[in-house]
């Protein structure tokens, strides 16, 4: 019996050290650093920083082609979307934005790209394959999150001073509905199949949870972390698995990310991250989460499976956003 139990505990340690320590897949992670003007790029299988590349003042969103072919960042202080090569880093143009832009996503069209701008209260949707503004949008004040749903059928704009989720229909390219939420509402995350959206509220320390189809607030949970002030937990980035079983979500100044069952809401793990996580990017079939920690300048990555840090990197001063292109 004793022979027995040693193997079985043998056998889950072995398994807990493949998936804590493995490499990922190939591909790469880059990352914008907010003060250095600056993007990092790590090589997801070594998880080593390879590259950093310049581009335009206080760069903040990014955003890849859905083919991988081009790279979008938001040069927030340049009141512009620089567009790089991610072949060689190089700028290859920049494209009109309105004042601010902090973050943007990208229709499933690959062509129209919805850009939150901060301090024009206002949204513009820009075609990317010709640089025309297409439309600008006016929305509450401070508008920061954005996403498309996966149907593209409709564009969601949060507002932090406003405190409220405007919802866009692409095809007139108008708003249609405003829902209130927490306070600073800070990002949007629609789930897979688009019923669903996620909304973070930095200040109320909230998550507020819509239905799609109905605008309606479906339920809203707050997150405690003990030993932790309440203060402190400031919820901004989202990410949910494909498959709807989890969500992730960047805590702020908590210095943690929080892993939420999906479906009951329920609190499965807080995971301890550097100083001030602001977003968060899955790597190749989600294996890590890589949370960009502006303060510590640096970026940690968790293991999904075993919901543990596996490595730190440091990469410019103030990370901010990160996106994933395979190999």
């Amino acid at each position: 019996k004793g022979t027995t139990v040693a193997a079985s505990t043998v056998w889950r340690i072995c398994i807990w050290l493949a998936l804590s320590a493995g490499p990922a897949g190939a591909g790469e992670m880059w990352i914008t650093n907010e003060k250095d003007h600056t993007v990092s790029v790590i090589d997801t299988k070594t998880q080593e920083l390879k590259a950093s590349y310049n581009v335009g003042l206080r760069p903040r969103g990014i955003i890849f082609a859905k083919d991988f072919s081009e790279l979008y960042v938001c040069a927030s202080d340049d009141d512009r979307i620089d567009v790089l090569d991610p072949e060689t880093g190089v700028v290859i143009r920049s494209m009109p934005s309105g004042e601010d832009p902090e973050q943007f996503a990208l229709h499933p069209n690959n062509r129209y790209l919805y850009i939150a701008n901060e301090e024009d209260a206002m949204a513009t949707v820009l075609d990317v394959t010709s640089d025309e503004v297409l439309a600008e949008i006016n929305v509450g004040i401070e508008p920061e999150g954005m996403a498309v749903s996966p149907d593209g059928k409709i564009a969601i704009v949060t507002s932090e001073t406003t405190n409220m989720v405007h919802w866009i229909d692409t095809e007139a390219q108008r708003l249609f509905a405003n829902t209130l939420v927490g306070q600073r509402p800070r990002h949007g995350e629609f789930n897979t199949d688009g019923s669903k959206l996620w909304v973070s509220s930095e200040i109320g320390g909230a998550i507020t949870i819509l239905n799609v189809a109905t605008q309606q607030i479906e339920h809203i949970f707050h997150l405690k972390i003990p030993g932790v002030s309440k203060d402190l937990i400031q919820p901004v980035g989202i990410r949910l698995t494909a498959d709807g079983s989890k969500g992730f979500i960047a805590l702020g100044p908590a210095n943690h990310v929080a892993v939420i069952d999906a479906r009951t809401y329920e609190v499965l793990d807080f995971v301890l991250v550097g100083r001030r996580v602001w977003h968060l990017a899955f790597d190749e079939n989600e294996r890590h989460i890589y949370s960009t920690n502006g303060i510590s300048g640096d970026v940690t990555i968790i293991n999904v499976a075993s919901l543990r840090p596996i490595k730190t990197l440091k990469v410019g001063r103030f990370p901010w956003g990160a996106a994933f292109r395979p190999d």
